[in-house]
């Protein structure tokens, strides 16, 4: 047979989706020939082949059933190298999971309980069950959830169920931030000033703040992932970042121990992956940058990094090592570091587990991190040395969110997809994710929709497909963070590499607002917005004509079209006239010719403005003449609507939303507004009445769908600006709803339990 064959695994770790179905990977141990494989994946596999010489080999036995004790898009990763290895594999699922992707992947599938994590995916009972019914011989538990949890790994030793993972003292050793801070102190790690014990209540923990003098980390002991996380700058900080923090870890981890560790400022974020086996044996598959960051939540990651040189990172890896060799580890796991402005670099944590970004490093090795630890779990010793680890180009990875980003740079978005389709047509891109056309983001987990990678030679071309992936990723239903990502990769700050943990309070002060437009690509929205009004006007032209119609039909014959087109608060004047799919544009003095299929049905337009290659979406037309247009990833609409930002970033990093419903301090601003009409329409619509703007000074709404928590006042309590209303829970954060201004309380709509929507009256002045 023509060409070198291939599993479908390798393709995955080489950044690679593939250019047909999905449900074909899905199918089993799906090969492909080399020819098939895009040129950016070939150079990758090529470059990686020794790594990968084993990959298929049929005589090395691991396991015949793995249950996964997961859900979304993880879950999915692992089920594709499971096929790939000829493994059978149980999904797990709640109640309200049971129509997922990661359900129908599986081989068998086995609901665990209802919707709250705590009584299906946390439930270890409901999952040993599932367990013994199905025969598994062991379990893969992807992050999260009971991913780093001693117990659970402890049960299925019990029952003879291999834990794909550390053993029991490592995920003690290494899950506990205390201990692991004294191990790395012991493994001769650098490690970051701070107490190393258990801060027992909120009064210890100013006194220990104090001591180490402001600011100040306070973050759960048990955990990761951004939860139970708080910087304090000042005692009363302190005090609220305890009890937020405690709160948080003991819903994500059922603990709610906390430590307190010097906080330093302006740094970089930088990751080293590890491997081992049960033999001894230990390698560092180089870093990760991870400091694109909002509420201490990743958001984009890149490997490697643009800042570290390689001697850098060979101490970098070398440390984890002996971190790792120091607990016996075994399995895929992460050593995270503070990296300063001068490459000094502390220890921050270790997870013990699958981290959501390892596809950026499956990318630039060639290794597939699932397929390597289920070979350890079975006992198998490493195939690799660490002199046979390669950075193979660059890839960059996106987290792909249901929030919105004009919120505190993302509060959660919930909803159903009512229309979705992955860039992944597109050369060197990869997604991972576990949803489809019509399936909800709920209220119960974490807003991820996917992880989008792209894969190149080098940082630029890497940079630059993520771009085209951005433009060209089709998601409707839920509003999404695709603006800010956008915004991230392009801009200048960040191409450069000068980045740390604070970037996105750094370059958006005020909150994020969408692209701001250049005055080229201003006249290029509105030479694409006119386009596409007379596009849509010429179709709606169009009759059948029976070649026996008794009645004639006259075409208006329109040579050009004098429009009207009001952008923010501008209003300005465009000529267009087209010849078949060119449209000719007069922008105020300026002409451009706009070029496109003008297939009006499709979700994505590929446009050719003078030259420039642009690709929008229309997401709707209305017939008053407003549209709505994603055009450089920020949709333009006619509307207005507030925007939020964090504010207390680094100042504390749980929301406080003012009585009004926005964060505290921000103006309410708009983004852009598009709003086309002929020239006789807008002479007309002078004389229409606008709308009177709701008065929401005296109301609080909810700014993202959640559970509240607590309910801080009642009717007739006298509140003052600042004080704390209530506090509400969106996808296990805590976020805390102040009053924008001195008053009484004259309702209160909701208590502690109710779950309420993004936008639900809850407090009421007079």
């Amino acid at each position: 047979m023509a060409g070198v064959w291939v599993g479908a695994a390798a393709l995955v770790a080489a950044g690679w989706r593939g250019r047909r179905s999905p449900h074909r990977l899905m199918r089993g141990a799906a090969l492909w020939t080399l020819k098939d494989v895009p040129h950016y994946s070939r150079q990758c596999l090529m470059v990686s082949r020794s790594l990968c010489s084993a990959r298929c080999d049929s005589n090395e036995k691991t396991f015949d059933k793995i249950l996964i004790a997961n859900r979304g898009e993880i879950a999915c990763r692992v089920i594709k190298t499971c096929k790939k290895m000829g493994i059978k594999t149980v999904a797990i699922h709640s109640d309200v999971d049971a129509s997922s992707v990661h359900v129908k992947m599986a081989d068998e599938a086995v609901c665990v309980g209802p919707a709250p994590t705590s009584k299906s995916y946390l439930n270890m009972d409901a999952i040993m069950e599932a367990i013994k019914k199905t025969g598994a011989q062991a379990v893969h538990p992807g992050y999260g959830f009971l991913s780093e949890n001693r117990e659970f790994a402890k049960c299925l030793a019990e029952e003879d169920v291999i834990f794909i993972g550390p053993d029991t003292h490592a995920i003690q050793a290494m899950g506990d931030k205390i201990e692991s801070k004294l191990l790395a102190k012991k493994a001769k790690v650098n490690t970051i000033p701070g107490f190393d014990g258990v801060v027992k209540d909120a009064d210890e923990a100013v006194r220990i703040a104090r001591e180490i003098g402001y600011p100040v980390m306070i973050k759960a002991s048990a955990g990761g992932g951004g939860k139970g996380m708080r910087i304090a700058w000042d005692d009363e900080e302190t005090r609220d970042g305890f009890r937020f923090s405690s709160q948080e870890a003991a819903s994500s981890f059922g603990d709610d121990r906390l430590l307190i560790e010097k906080f330093i400022d302006n740094p970089r974020h930088i990751e080293i992956q590890v491997l081992g086996d049960k033999h001894g044996n230990a390698l560092w598959l180089n870093e990760r940058e991870c400091s694109i960051q909002r509420r201490n939540q990743k958001v984009v990651e890149e490997a490697p990094s643009i800042f570290l040189d390689s001697e850098t990172r060979r101490a970098m890896g070398e440390q984890a090592v002996a971190l790792a060799k120091a607990v016996k580890y075994s399995s895929a796991g992460t050593v995270e570091f503070l990296v300063d402005s001068k490459k000094n670099f502390y220890f921050l944590e270790m997870n013990t587990r699958l981290q959501v970004e390892h596809p950026v490093t499956e990318c630039i090795t060639g290794l597939d991190l699932v397929q390597e630890m289920i070979r350890v779990a079975k006992g198998y010793p490493l195939r690799h040395k660490q002199a046979d680890i390669p950075i193979n180009g660059w890839a960059v990875e996106c987290r792909v969110y249901a929030e919105d980003p004009y919120k505190s740079f993302g509060l959660p978005s919930i909803g159903r997809l009512s229309q979705y389709q992955e860039p992944i047509h597109l050369p060197g891109v990869r997604v991972d994710s576990g949803i489809q056309p019509g399936s909800d983001i709920s209220i119960y987990y974490d807003p991820m929709i996917s992880k989008l990678i792209t894969y190149g030679s080098d940082r630029t071309e890497a940079l630059k497909r993520m771009e085209d992936a951005l433009d060209n990723y089709v998601i409707r239903g839920v509003t999404h963070n695709i603006a800010l990502l956008r915004e991230v990769i392009i801009n200048s700050r960040f191409i450069k590499g000068d980045i740390n943990t604070k970037f996105l309070s750094d370059v958006y002060p005020d909150g994020f607002k969408g692209h701001k437009l250049t005055e080229n690509e201003r006249n290029q929205l509105l030479a694409i917005a006119s386009s596409l009004f007379v596009a849509s006007q010429l179709r709606a032209q169009r009759f059948l004509e029976h070649e026996n119609s008794r009645v004639p039909i006259i075409k208006p014959q329109v040579a050009t079209w004098e429009l009207s087109i009001k952008l923010r608060d501008e209003v300005h004047t465009v000529v267009a006239s087209n010849s078949g799919p060119t449209f000719s544009v007069e922008v105020d003095g300026s002409k451009l010719n706009v070029t496109s299929t003008w297939n009006l049905a499709s979700p994505l337009l590929s446009v050719n403005i003078d030259g420039t290659e642009r690709t929008i979406q229309c997401l709707s037309r209305e017939a008053g003449g407003t549209m709505s247009i994603q055009f450089l990833g920020t949709v333009i609409h006619p509307g207005t609507r507030p925007v939020y930002r964090h504010t207390g970033e680094p100042r504390g990093c749980f929301e406080k939303v003012c009585l009004c419903g926005h964060a505290e301090g921000v103006r309410t601003t708009s983004k852009y507004k598009v709003h086309i009409l002929t020239k006789l329409a807008a002479e007309l619509n002078k004389f229409m009445l606008e709308k009177v703007a709701e008065d929401t000074s005296s109301t609080l709404r909810s700014p993202m769908p959640g559970v509240v928590v607590a309910v801080s006042v009642k009717p007739g309590d006298m509140v003052a600006e600042g004080q704390e209303i209530c506090v509400i829970e969106a996808m296990k954060m805590q976020n805390s709803m102040t009053a924008g201004k001195t008053g009484k309380v004259k309702l209160v709509h909701c208590k502690a339990g109710d779950t309420v929507g993004e936008g639900d009256l809850l407090v009421e002045l007079e």
